[in-house]
């Protein structure tokens, strides 16, 4: 299975404290010190499959129109008014702790902008979430511009970006990742929205599932 950029440290550190132990456990293995060195390997090498459950980033087939960037819940689509895209359509997908975090772009497009701002780690299902930290993503697309907000939660506590103003990247290539589940928000303009393909509860998957179809 593949395993997300930058992950292979976290998943081979866990590892190798797991064999330290599991050698401490054999070398005492007569005695109470033995039992707990075992069972401490134990509890960390099920750390390890966790951390590399997490940090897998499967191939997609990337679908039609405009795709999902994340895996998981869709929990809000509504209209708002941004002071960059304009009148948008927002789409807001919720990512578990079992979900792929690996966010991936909707649309062919240039990176316009990439701004970090920290903040805080109220759960991300939460509208007091706005207030946390969040990586926005600004694209320049065919369809004009559109922005992806990473936002991370409370158990999610890095954004880590793949991407750099300019850099060109095809629809479903990948953005960056939140470690350990959170949110991301879509925001498409309204006019160039034919129609919305999900709904509310819907479960997605990033660069495969359709959001929604351009309004040519």
């Amino acid at each position: 299975m593949i395993v997300a950029r930058g992950s292979k440290p976290w998943i081979l550190s866990a590892f190798i404290i797991g064999i330290f132990f599991m050698i401490l456990a054999l070398i005492f293995n007569s005695s109470l010190n033995g039992i707990i060195f075992l069972f401490l390997s134990i509890v960390i090498f099920i750390k390890t499959g966790f951390i590399f459950l997490f940090f897998r980033d499967p191939k997609r087939n990337i679908g039609k129109g405009i795709v999902a960037c994340a895996d998981g819940k869709v929990r809000e689509i509504s209209d708002f008014k941004d002071d960059e895209v304009g009148d948008c359509k927002k789409i807001s997908t919720f990512m578990n702790l079992y979900n792929v975090h690996v966010n991936r772009i909707p649309l062919d497009g240039t990176i316009k902008k990439v701004v970090h701002r920290q903040g805080s780690h109220i759960p991300a299902f939460k509208k007091e979430s706005k207030k946390n930290e969040q990586v926005i993503t600004t694209i320049d697309t065919n369809i004009g511009t559109i922005k992806v907000v990473q936002i991370a939660g409370t158990i999610a506590r890095r954004i880590v970006p793949y991407i750099k103003v300019g850099d060109k990247l095809k629809k479903g290539e990948k953005i960056g990742i939140i470690r350990f589940g959170s949110r991301v928000d879509m925001y498409l303009p309204n006019k160039k929205i034919r129609i919305v393909h999900v709904e509310v509860g819907n479960m997605v998957r990033a660069g495969e599932t359709t959001l929604a179809e351009i309004n040519d």
